[in-house]
């Protein structure tokens, strides 16, 4: 009896000892988790089931409850929620403050400038290591998420502007056909032609889009017009505009009118062009695929004016489809600092969010997966018949350093044409001239 006491109080004992162990590993392997997206943990903070998730903000934060929940690693993901607008700055100052993030999020559009300077982690080995079939990406995610022969991201998505539009206006403007689609613009002319026929029967605004602040969702819709006229807004190599041009002035014109015409509010800024749909005020609002769950789900609710929600591709007004386009990758900022244990956990949340892909294009966003667009319950999901083709007319720059800094030069100056009153050849000019200073700072 005496023996099997003993025996019992050493199994207790060894007991207790693992478990402060493993409470002790878990705290070790706590990792920070940079993203933007917007902080919603009033509504999905305990949240852990992701199908009860929607929106950007909605899902990442269920996928993360999730993950901290049921990995066997002990590993918790600690959430840095960052503005969208100071992101890139914010997260370049980890590198000089030490407190640089084990995960985060960036675009495709801004990694060549980290790759370049080597403030990334390579993950060839590692997502081959980890059982990540990199066959499975669409060939430009993966070439979006490479530099210099080395895999640094996780492709995660494509996404692109849409037109998001309110059915139930566009039937009073008679502006739907016999089988239920919206009628849209073939050309410029039939834009500004319709956008009248629009407001003249319901008294709104044809289109609500951002107008105001640094988003550039306008700048966006520049470039896809240009590119529709065959024309490459960035040359492959990186070293030259073709901003100035006729085909921009083409694209500059039409801008223009959209506003002079008073097709859309040039007041709005993006939570106004947003509210402003949602209100009821609005036929079409051009915004990302970013939406497309969200604006479902409000549509659902009855708690909004808009009731008949319905998506479609940017319109090709011109000879050929395009529209701008970018990824989210999930990324490993270098740090010869992290511990192998937090390297470990790091990785097995990418691995988590890879293997939650499909989650992610509940979004609205295309996801870049091969696996996941093939399967049913992808093509189940609302609205994704509608904007199908998206995928294949998706453009983006080519990959070159600096491209936030282009955006910036074109949309202070083409929101000059609707907010101070600049014609469209000064606007180009303008636009020109602030692209071509930063392609030069970049060779």
């Amino acid at each position: 009896m005496m023996h099997k006491t003993t025996t019992l109080r050493r199994l207790a004992l060894a007991t207790t000892l693992m478990t402060t162990f493993w409470a002790g590993a878990a705290h070790a392997v706590d990792i920070s988790f940079f993203r933007f997206f917007g902080d919603c943990n009033t509504e999905y903070g305990n949240v852990t089931d992701v199908s009860k998730a929607n929106g950007e903000c909605g899902i990442i934060t269920a996928l993360t409850n999730k993950f901290n929940a049921e990995n066997k690693i002990g590993a918790k993901v600690v959430t840095q929620t960052v503005d969208w607008n100071a992101y890139y700055d914010l997260l370049t100052a980890t590198y000089s403050t030490g407190n640089i993030p084990d995960v985060a999020v960036m675009h495709a559009s801004v990694m060549p400038n980290f790759a370049a300077r080597d403030l990334l982690t390579p993950l060839t080995k590692p997502m081959a290591d980890l059982g990540i079939d990199t066959k499975d990406f669409a060939p430009a995610a993966l070439k979006n998420a490479s530099a210099k022969g080395e895999l640094y991201a996780l492709p995660y998505d494509l996404h692109t502007e849409l037109f998001h539009i309110n059915m139930d206006l566009m039937k009073q403007a008679g502006l739907v056909n016999a089988d239920g689609s919206p009628i849209l613009p073939k050309s410029p002319e039939e834009l500004i032609e319709q956008g009248k026929k629009f407001k003249a029967a319901t008294g709104k605004f044809y289109i609500a889009v951002e107008s105001q602040s640094s988003e550039g969702t306008m700048v966006r819709i520049f470039d896809s017009l240009v590119w529709q006229q065959g024309v490459d807004v960035i040359s492959a190599d990186g070293k030259t505009a073709s901003i100035n041009t006729p085909e921009g002035l083409n694209a500059a014109k039409l801008i223009a009118s959209i506003y002079s015409e008073g097709l859309a509010n040039p007041a709005l800024d993006y939570p106004g062009s947003e509210q402003a749909f949602l209100n009821g005020e609005a036929g079409i609002l051009i915004n990302g695929t970013w939406g497309v769950d969200n604006y479902d789900t409000q549509a659902k609710s009855g708690k909004v004016a808009l009731k008949n929600y319905r998506v479609a591709n940017v319109p090709q007004l011109f000879a050929k489809p395009a529209v701008w386009a970018d990824s989210h990758m999930w990324v490993m900022p270098k740090n010869d600092d992290r511990s192998k244990e937090k390297t470990e956990a790091a990785l097995a949340f990418i691995k988590f969010l890879n293997d939650n892909n499909f989650q992610w294009s509940r979004t609205g966003h295309l996801s870049v997966r091969q696996s996941v667009l093939n399967s049913e319950e992808f093509k189940a999901l609302p609205h994704r018949a509608e904007f199908a083709e998206t995928a294949n007319h998706a453009t983006s720059l080519p990959q070159i350093q600096n491209e936030r800094g282009i955006y910036n030069a074109m949309t202070t100056d083409l929101n000059a044409i609707w907010l101070t009153g600049s014609d469209p050849q000064t606007a180009l000019e303008a636009m020109q001239s602030g692209v071509e200073r930063v392609l030069r700072r970049n060779h």
